[in-house]
């Protein structure tokens, strides 16, 4: 299945192999029994395209799972007059053309057999062993979803936790709704409309985090066709109009070959057309169409390095624009996705938009996680033909390929979320984001996070509920307040407390953008009535702060001086060593020192840092304290020591108040 894969009335393109008919399908299903040791006719078409992916499958499987169905759903029809059994054939069909292996299709086959025939969970297990009656049983919770605005939010939870645990049950259910999109038009408008609006609230944007872009694009055309039929056939007839003519990418596409041709870099180069969504998506936002913006280049090598070698040539032998590129096969997406994008002027001056990746890089933008496997494989992690990669996953990801870290991180939140209904709204919002950021931890490792995001995002990111003891951040070597948004490419530090009983300001809520952060943020104040009471009545000019000596990284690691070589440079190497008061040697009477402290602001910081002042035996002669400026506070002391000695215990003891990160002689 491509990519650009047909919606109704989609100009025909050219495939792999042609659409297979149901119809056909249908009645090759009902001709009885099969001689023995023969695969079935129906599931001919699936055989060839998994053998196309995997050569060595065993597809004595896959003939046991179809005559279960087969005589199974013999004598259910659908809607559309067909036989039942051509839905999951078809089901099975899609996910064999994206690669899934042999357990998922053997599942996809059986998919409905437990939830509207005789056959029983029990009966699957036995027969095709655990993994696939777990994955049977994974979609028949689905399908008992009911999506109904009143059932929304409590049922697509319990579909996410069904899902959760092996990612290979949502495979299935975005084939099955795919199929069911294709074949929606038997049904009434009204009920076309309402599960086209669930398809495109919820499950694209699935389809999108799991890096399924094969079914994800067919899916917004078919939604597309239903809820805007208008412009979905303005935007056919201009798609139509731009293939009768001559396409001005094919120009560009000549000369590229040849560049790279020249430069003894192989490679193949495609003109990949653009879906009817995308289409219409590039005309929104340009207003007219360009001959070039029906399509891009898509350019397909070896080897990573290959891909870096294509873009030298392409920046060297043509104009590149450089606004357009990107690069994420150093930094892939959240769902997986690597390729580097550009775009380059090309004769004429038209501008043509390129993709350049590895062949395997293009499997995975397809398919996602349907190409990565069986999770349970040995070398489920390693890419075919290579050793699993030693060592564990990367901070807050599974070792399972199938369940991305955004996945694990969504289904521990919504264990978390106080109601339904927060689940669902903050769910909804998470998935309606659209453009992320990656920003890079000091250890070196990354954090994938929504545009405009703050440094608390990047805090629960990291440290889950560990970050409700954060007190501040340096952003790209600079300390910078919790509400700062962070940018693309942003080097973040974050700055903790050490007492675990710390806990945040409610003004974080108005700077968090991910559902981790919000849901931990409320529900730390849902079990801290008290301290929610308290911060209410606090005066609010002063910024959240926590209580006790500040760390960086995880809880316990100590952030003074040079002693982690990951750490940060802190305090600031000016503050470290306190000159003593020896008397008047810059003019002031014996015993008196100015001394300025710089902090995070926070309720009852002047208050502490009196304290802390009392108890190293000092007075206050005088004190001020500036107005606070992007949430950070400079106090300035004149103090009188009974003892000059005492001065470096009395600077210690003020760099130990929560918040505070300097403090130097005036």
């Amino acid at each position: 299945m491509s990519a650009e894969a047909a919606s109704p009335g989609f100009p025909v393109r050219k495939r792999s192999r042609p659409r297979i008919d149901l119809r056909r399908l249908g009645r090759v299903a009902l001709l009885g029994p099969v001689s023995r040791g023969r695969l079935p006719d129906a599931i001919g078409h699936v055989a060839e395209a998994h053998r196309a992916h995997h050569p060595d499958a065993d597809l004595s499987v896959l003939s046991r799972a179809y005559v279960l169905a087969e005589s199974s759903h013999r004598g259910q029809m659908r809607k559309s007059g067909e036989p039942y059994i051509t839905h999951p054939l078809a089901v099975t069909l899609i996910l064999a053309e994206l690669g899934a292996e042999t357990t998922t299709l053997t599942a996809s086959l059986l998919h409905d057999t437990v939830e509207d025939t005789e056959v029983t969970l029990d009966q699957v297990r036995e027969e095709f062993g655990e993994e696939v009656s777990y994955l049977v049983d994974g979609v028949t919770k689905l399908e008992k979803v009911d999506y109904g605005d009143a059932a929304e939010p409590e049922t697509f939870r319990k579909m996410l936790v069904a899902t959760g645990n092996d990612v290979r049950v949502m495979s299935i259910k975005l084939a099955d709704r795919l199929h069911n999109m294709r074949t929606l038009g038997v049904m009434r408008p009204e009920k076309q409309a309402r599960i086209a609006k669930v398809t495109r609230d919820v499950l694209i944007p699935l389809a999108e985090r799991l890096g399924v872009q094969a079914l994800k694009t067919e899916l917004e055309d078919l939604v597309f066709a239903i809820l805007r039929p208008e412009e979905h056939a303005h935007t056919q007839t201009l798609i139509a109009e731009s293939e009768s003519g001559q396409n001005p990418l094919a120009t560009i596409a000549q000369n590229v070959r040849s560049t790279l041709r020249e430069a003894g870099i192989a490679a193949e180069v495609l003109i990949r057309p653009r879906h009817f969504v995308s289409v219409h998506r590039v005309r929104m936002k340009r207003g007219e169409l360009r001959g070039t913006d029906f399509g891009r280049l898509l350019v397909l090598v070896g080897e990573d390095a290959d891909c870096y070698a294509v873009l030298g040539e392409l920046h060297t032998c043509f104009t590149p624009v450089i606004s357009e590129f990107k690069d994420f096969v150093a930094a892939p997406k959240f769902n997986l996705y690597q390729s580097l994008h550009t775009a380059v002027v090309g004769p004429g001056g038209a501008v043509a938009e390129v993709l350049i990746r590895t062949h395997r890089m293009h499997k995975v933008a397809e398919a996602g996680v349907v190409a990565l496997g069986n999770p349970y494989a040995p070398d489920a992690t390693a890419p075919a033909g290579e050793e699993p990669a030693d060592g564990g996953p990367a901070d807050g990801e599974r070792a399972d390929p199938t369940r991305p870290g955004w996945l694990s991180r969504l289904l521990d939140w919504q264990e978390s979320a106080p109601d339904p209904d927060t689940f669902w709204s903050t769910l909804r919002a998470d998935l309606a984001e659209d453009r992320e950021i990656t920003v890079f931890r000091t250890d070196g490792r990354t954090l994938v996070l929504p545009a405009g995001a703050s440094c608390v995002d990047a805090a629960y990111a990291q440290y889950g509920d560990g970050a409700h003891r954060c007190i501040g951040a340096r952003v790209n070597g600079r300390l910078a307040t919790l509400a700062t948004a962070l940018g693309d490419g942003d080097t973040v530090q974050l700055l903790l407390a050490r007492d675990t009983a710390s806990g945040p300001s409610r003004e974080w809520l108005d700077h968090a953008r991910t559902p981790a952060a919000r849901i931990a943020i409320a529900g730390w104040f849902d079990a801290h009535p008290e301290d929610a009471a308290s911060q209410d009545a606090e005066d609010a000019r002063y910024a959240p702060c926590t209580d006790g000596p500040y760390t960086d990284g995880p809880a316990g690691a100590e952030s003074g001086g040079n002693g982690d070589a990951d750490g940060p440079d802190w305090p600031p190497a000016h503050s470290r060593e306190a000159p003593a008061a020896r008397g008047a040697g810059d003019g002031a009477p014996e015993g008196l020192v100015t001394l300025v402290a710089e902090s995070f602001g926070r309720p009852r910081l002047l208050a502490d840092l009196t304290e802390a002042i009392a108890t190293a035996d000092a007075a206050i002669v005088s004190a001020t304290v500036e107005p606070p400026s992007e949430q950070r506070v400079r106090h300035t002391y004149t103090l009188q020591l009974t003892d000059a000695d005492g001065l470096p215990a009395l600077v210690r003891a003020m760099r130990d108040v929560a918040g505070v990160y300097d403090v130097s002689r005036a």
